[in-house]
């Protein structure tokens, strides 16, 4: 790889920054990109990177002429995919980001068509959403062809990112969601739970809009789809009386009170918080018979996972030209993908996998 030919887009956020300084780490010379020159500037200086500077709302045919892929590192992508997506279509360029949100998935499989006629790849969500949910969603099917049900869930408990706070905060008017024979259906903020052992202990579990259900129905095809986190009863409780006032959190001058206090209260988890806090991901298939497959998986901090990820599909794309259009994490490199990253086990399975064939009693 050349010094002009990919971009970390947003590369002075968190994320965007860990990204740059492990580019950096193995000889990548990648383009930093943001808004903010003076940020992007100290980074390029101190990383000794070319940068460039643009707002994604007055994107120019130079900004991305001479670029192969960008890496979409500048959220919320509920306001920046769309242009840099429509942007990488124009210029013929692989467009990766890390976002989690739905809205941001459904968009790239609406402009799917688009991209193939231009050769480019569109794929949200290389990070921790959604490499290790997406994979494990599909190792399953594989294990279990006839599923109609699909539930995942992970563990994780590092702290956020400014970004990926604000993200939340922006989520929370939404309410939650589900996927239901097929279609995404909004549902009350903890509409559901269920109990759920990560590991050893079982853990009480919420359901949550995560990127899965539409992600994991493309890779999968399976039409009931669920994803949950672990939570208290009593933050359960909160969540729910969230659904009574989620009309004003969603006024701007609401939001632009909550991002403030983040923005001032939050700096995103430390090198050793990371380390600390590793994840567990699980999942569940099943079938019309009532046959049930389980797996699980252990990945490193979320953050970490991000960052790995979205470097593995980045050289991959620009080492493997001929692949167009919409595409997961899993649909692209195979459910293997998550555990050749630093820190991940193997998926490990079990319940009913006679079911599914002999292939499914492979790890």
């Amino acid at each position: 790889m050349t010094a002009s030919n990919w971009m970390i887009y947003g590369a002075n956020g968190y994320t965007g920054k860990l990204i740059a300084e492990e580019a950096k780490r193995r000889g990548l010379k990648p383009v930093l990109a943001g808004r903010n020159p003076s940020a992007i500037e100290a980074l390029a200086q101190l990383l000794d990177l070319p940068y460039r500077c643009f707002d994604l709302n007055a994107i120019s045919d130079s900004d991305l002429a001479d670029i192969d892929l960008v890496l979409h590192c500048a959220g919320p992508f509920s306001a920046t995919a769309e242009p840099m997506m429509q942007a990488c279509i124009a210029q013929g360029c692989h467009y990766l980001d890390i976002t989690g949100e739905v809205a941001v998935f459904e968009l790239g499989q609406r402009l799917s068509d688009h991209a193939k006629a231009a050769n480019v790849v569109l794929i949200p969500g290389v990070g921790f959403d959604v490499i290790p949910t997406d994979c494990v969603a599909a190792r399953l099917k594989q294990a279990m062809p006839d599923a109609t049900r699909l539930t995942l869930a992970f563990d994780s408990r590092s702290g956020f990112s400014r970004g990926t706070a604000k993200t939340s905060a922006e989520a929370l008017p939404k309410g939650s969601m589900i996927r239901h024979q097929g279609k995404l259906v909004a549902t009350p903020l903890a509409h559901k739970t269920r109990t759920i052992a990560f590991a050893d202990t079982p853990k009480l579990a919420v359901s949550i809009p995560w990127g899965d259900l539409s992600t994991a129905w493309f890779s999968t095809a399976i039409d009931n789809i669920e994803v949950y986190i672990p939570m208290s009863a009593r933050k359960v409780k909160q969540l729910k009386r969230i659904n009574w006032v989620r009309g004003l959190m969603g006024l701007n001058w609401v939001q632009t009170l909550i991002k403030n206090r983040i923005e001032a209260s939050l700096t995103g988890p430390s090198d050793r918080q990371r380390a600390r806090h590793t994840t567990v991901i699980w999942g569940e298939v099943q079938n019309d018979k009532g046959e049930q497959i389980e797996a699980r998986l252990d990945t490193a901090n979320g953050y970490d996972v991000t960052v790995t990820g979205a470097l593995a599909v980045t050289e991959f794309l620009l080492q493997n030209p001929g692949y167009s259009g919409y595409h997961t994490p899993s649909t692209l490199m195979g459910w293997q993908l998550v555990e050749t990253l630093p820190g991940s086990g193997q998926i490990r399975l079990s319940g009913d996998i006679d079911a599914g064939g002999s292939d499914a009693q492979a790890s």
